[in-house]
Order: C-alpha cells, then sequence, then structure tokens
C-alpha cells in the first residue's frame, strides 16, 4: 500500500502527535508499505526522509514553537497530483487536514481520520479568544472532519462517549493506540542515570515524562509530591519542558524540596529508555489525553503507575492491578504512592503486570496490524 499522512505536527517537534506518526510510519514500512508524510516546514530543519514533503509555514510562538502550515502550494499540487496513493491519512481536521480531504476526494480513495486530541483541553494555546469560543470552533470542525471520513481513528476506547456526545455520528470508529516501538527500548540501562544523577541504591526513584504546561496538570503532580520528598528517601525526576518550569522550580525552591527534584528538559529519544529503567515509580496527572504514550512506554519498561482516574489513561492502567487509578484529591495521591514506596512487593508486582498488559496490547507491531486492517478493509469498499 502506500500511504499519505498528512499532518500539522511533525519532526523536529518532540510531542505525542510526531511519536504517533513516526512509530506508525516504521512500523508500516517494516511491514512493507511505502509512507508518504506532508507536513509544515520548520525552519532549520532538514528531512532525513525523502518521501516527507514540506508545506510553506509560518513559523509561530504560542508558548511553544509551532510552525503553521499554508495550505496552499504550486510544488506540493503538482508532486501530490503525480503521486499514486491507497489511502489518505489526516492527523488534524484542519490546515493540512483540509488539504488530505481534498485529494482523498480528488484521487477516489479512503479517507482515515485520527482524532489525537481533546481539543477543549487546549485552547490555552489560542491567544485571544475566549476558551469556550476557541474549544466549540475546533470541537465543530473536528466533528463534521470526522463524519465525513471513511474511517476514524481513537487512540482508546474511553474517548468514543466523548465524540458521540460532541455530534460524532461516524459509525466506522476504531480504537488503537500507539504502540511502542521494542527496539527503542532494548538493553536499557538502571544504573546510567541513577549514577549521573547521584541517585543511591536505597532510593525511591519517582518519575514523570510530562510537558510542563497547564493542559497536563503539573501543578497538581508537585503539590501531591511535596511531603513524599520532604519526608521520604525518594527523588522525583521531571523529563521534558515547558512555559510552567520556571514556577515549578521555584515552587521546589519554597517548599525546601528543590535538590529532591531533578529538571531533565528533552531527553534524546536513544537515551528515554534509561530514565525509564532508572525510575521505581511512575507518576502522572494529566486529565487532557486521548492515550498517553508515555504511560503504555512506562508500563512496557515495567513500571507501576499512579495516575489520575481520567479519560485515555483509565483505558490502559488497570486500577489495583498495575497501578493506582485516582480522584483529582492530593491526599489521594500522595496516599497512592506512599503505599507503593513502602510495600516493595506490590510494586514489583504492579511492575510485572504493566510489563504484561504492554507486550500483550501495546507494541508498535501489534497496533501496527490493526491499522493495516482498517486500511485494507476501506480499499476494499
Amino acid at each position: 500500500m502506500k500511504i499519505g499522512i498528512f499532518t500539522n505536527n511533525y519532526l523536529p517537534n518532540p510531542y505525542g502527535v510526531t511519536r504517533s506518526i513516526e512509530t506508525f510510519r516504521r512500523e508500516l514500512e517494516k511491514r512493507g508499505h511505502t509512507v508518504f508524510i506532508f507536513a509544515p516546514r520548520w525552519k532549520g530543519y532538514e528531512d532525513e526522509n525523502p518521501r516527507v514533503f514540506r508545506y510553506p509555514s509560518i513559523d509561530v510562538e504560542i508558548k511553544f514553537r509551532f510552525p503553521l502550515a499554508i495550505s496552499y502550494s504550486w510544488k506540493m499540487r503538482k508532486i501530490l497530483k503525480n503521486l499514486e496513493l491507497d489511502v489518505i491519512h489526516a492527523q488534524h481536521p484542519n490546515l493540512l487536514g483540509s488539504v488530505a480531504m481534498k485529494w482523498a476526494k480528488r484521487k477516489k480513495i479512503p479517507l482515515i481520520f485520527t482524532w489525537h486530541t481533546l481539543y477543549d483541553q487546549y485552547t490555552n494555546f489560542v491567544p485571544f479568544i475566549p476558551s469556550k469560543i476557541a474549544a466549540n470552533y475546533i470541537i465543530k470542525k473536528a466533528v463534521k472532519f470526522a463524519n465525513a471520513s471513511d474511517a476514524v481513528i481513537v487512540p482508546t476506547d474511553s474517548i468514543i462517549p466523548i465524540l458521540r456526545k460532541w455530534g460524532v455520528v461516524n459509525k466506522n470508529i476504531f480504537p488503537i493506540a500507539t504502540g511502542v516501538l521494542e527496539e527503542e527500548f532494548a538493553n536499557a540501562d538502571r544504573n546510567k542515570i541513577r549514577k549521573k544523577y547521584a541517585i543511591g541504591d536505597d532510593e525511591t526513584l519517582l518519575f514523570m515524562v510530562s510537558r510542563l504546561t497547564s493542559e497536563k496538570n503539573v501543578e497538581f503532580v508537585f503539590e501531591s509530591l511535596k511531603n513524599i520528598l520532604k519526608k521520604e528517601n525518594a527523588k522525583f525526576i521531571v523529563v521534558s519542558d515547558g512555559y510552567l518550569k520556571p514556577k515549578l522550580q521555584e515552587f521546589c525552591q519554597q517548599e525546601g524540596i528543590g535538590e529532591k527534584v531533578i529538571f531533565c528538559g528533552e531527553v534524546e529519544r536513544e537515551e528515554i529508555k534509561n530514565y525509564y529503567a532508572s525510575a521505581d515509580i511512575f507518576v502522572y496527572s494529566s486529565k487532557s489525553e486521548t492515550q498517553g504514550m508515555i504511560i503504555t512506554e512506562a508500563m512496557y519498561m515495567g513500571l507501576p503507575i499512579v495516575a489520575l482516574n481520567a479519560t485515555g489513561i483509565n483505558s490502559l492502567v488497570l486500577n489495583n492491578g498495575n497501578g493506582f487509578l485516582v480522584s483529582e484529591k492530593e491526599d489521594e495521591f500522595e496516599e497512592a504512592v506512599l503505599k507503593l514506596i513502602s510495600d516493595k512487593d506490590l510494586q514489583k508486582k504492579f511492575g510485572e503486570t504493566s510489563s504484561k498488559i504492554a507486550r500483550m496490547k501495546f507494541t508498535a507491531s501489534v497496533c501496527g496490524e490493526k491499522m493495516v486492517e482498517v486500511y485494507k478493509k476501506y480499499l476494499n469498499h
């Protein structure tokens, strides 16, 4: 199959949509399919992959850098006109999503749409427009796009009721998570990161990978862990970056836990496995996920999870099976983490269950096969 993926968000942006696209691209190509990617130009970045085509873009920085695609280009039009595609897969309902829909109609081929985001949770990135108006606008647009697509992919089944409530009537909705690329996590070294940051063997290492922005609800984690970090023989490593980082660093200093919290910033992809391997418990408090790929990575690496009982996450974590899903109360979150710190047997048992679930349900191979089945189903329509 020849697959065209249209996205407003791609390399070198390190976040979820990019990772999802790259994971599926690699898995699809491993299976002998050809994947072409259409994305906005990122000034100063050169693609190594010859099947990535870039639309002109406007470089925008609202809280973080995000090039906006200019969705018309004579050069791209010529490339697409001559490109034989079997299926088009849109990752967004606007900008290059609109281009995807146009070309799917023109070529009379299936249009698949992945609904990655709970858009009402991300209106803090739209300046000057009241969040309710911004949310209503993008949700309405996404619903219309989903209903006009041949099939809709959602990362987990827990968001289907939300899409129905918003007005998605398309009967062809398929939950397919983004799987873990197993080769990325092979031969991880538990001691490398612990040695780097002088974390003792007897110290419990709490770990979080999360963009440090308000829609990820990261301040809740810090509030919930502050007493643990003051009293227990534990440290907290945070990977990723975001505009809340200075505020969180200041909070740690004020609470007297500055030396217990390690902000690592963005980490090279080939190094992330060592961070997971170094940790004992994975903590997370986002309520805006459709999946939360870092949860499946943490599970694959054998970590017990403490997270909020929220959409997306509760489709992955088995409460009291491989972690604790708690309500948004700091004392509940703290209690769950303390339970795992104090009970090493439970910590080990939850970690082993995490690893089993991830290997059974959430590898790139398992999820890639599901995506191929959806493509094939609509090729035959």
